[in-house]
């Protein structure tokens, strides 16, 4: 009985703790279309640009961000790892590599792109040294 308890207050603590990033940028699209939210297009070299790692953790990873995103953005990480054992699958690096092309061209590193349903940039921004509440209400500006 402990064992079943204990298995279910962990998968309860990783639903609630778990960021909601979308696994594919058609999903995000069509959430953010679904639930009149901005997609928030992040993209990152998670295993190498050190900006992108502390945007990760200072801001992504704030219990305060994962809070208010969840109910007023629709996230999405086109991520662009360069070690072997976080290679992603094809797919993910073609459709990665044609967000870049529409979004990304320069290749900016970390570079968070506010867009709309209708894929309307309507701001960008990158990493900043702030705090998770002063980094939303630089989001919401783009968006107002």
């Amino acid at each position: 009985m402990k064992k079943i308890i204990s298995l279910a207050l962990f998968l309860f603590s990783a639903v609630v703790f778990s960021q909601d990033w979308q696994p594919t940028y058609a999903e995000a699209l069509a959430c953010a279309k679904q639930n009149d939210r901005p997609l928030i297009l992040v993209f990152s070299g998670s295993d190498w640009c050190a900006p992108c790692i502390k945007l990760d953790r200072s801001i992504w990873q704030s219990e305060n961000f994962k809070s208010y995103s969840k109910d007023n953005y629709v996230l999405y990480r086109a991520d662009f790892p360069r070690k072997k054992n976080n290679t992603l699958s094809k797919e993910l690096i073609r459709q990665n590599n044609q967000l870049a092309d529409k979004f990304n061209p320069k290749g900016h590193f970390p570079l968070v792109v506010i867009l709309n349903a209708d894929e309307k940039v309507l701001g960008t921004t990158g990493y900043k040294k702030t705090t998770p509440t002063a980094y939303i209400s630089l989001l919401n500006a783009s968006i107002k």
